[in-house]
């Protein structure tokens, strides 16, 4: 018997995929998408948001608030701020969701896996023992218990001062 599974995040990542006008990145920076915005934080020269197409749960990302593809092009103080953010990052997701790891790393490049290279971005994504399972193996689908705009405000509320 055949089952199916249904992954409404997929067709919608599968239309949007390169045909997007502009940069979210920098629309986000911008603070134009009012309450759809999945920032969870804003600081001077970068911000944390969450990935609209997650690889787990709370799948975060650090962005300059420049639209830049280079890491040789940040500032040092545009670097400072983006590493704080990051462990503010990993912080936050520790209070909510207790994680027992994370990968942090940038994708530099289309080629490297970047499907957004033009604009400067880091992935924090929490991981759990155990939560590499057969839905995304045999069937490309990734199980996310939680809306994303309820993450954004649960990550809002405990963010590091």
């Amino acid at each position: 018997m055949t089952r199916q599974l249904w992954a409404p995040w997929r067709l919608e990542y599968i239309g949007e995929a390169g045909t997007q006008e502009g940069c979210v990145f920098c629309a986000e920076a911008a603070g134009e998408l009012g309450e759809q915005s999945l920032a969870v934080h804003r600081g001077e020269q970068g911000f944390v948001l969450l990935n609209k197409f997650p690889y787990a749960s709370g799948h975060l990302m650090v962005a300059s608030m420049r639209h830049l593809a280079e890491l040789s092009d940040l500032t040092r103080d545009e670097a400072a701020e983006l590493h704080d953010l990051t462990t503010k990052s990993i912080a936050a997701l520790r209070a909510v969701y207790s994680p027992h790891a994370f990968n942090v790393g940038w994708n530099l490049g289309q080629v490297a896996g970047g499907s957004i290279a033009a604009h400067l971005h880091e992935h924090v994504v929490p991981r759990w023992s155990g939560d590499t399972n057969f839905m995304p193996v045999l069937a490309d689908v990734k199980v996310v218990p939680e809306h994303l705009l309820e993450t954004r405000d649960r990550l809002r509320a405990v963010w590091p001062s």
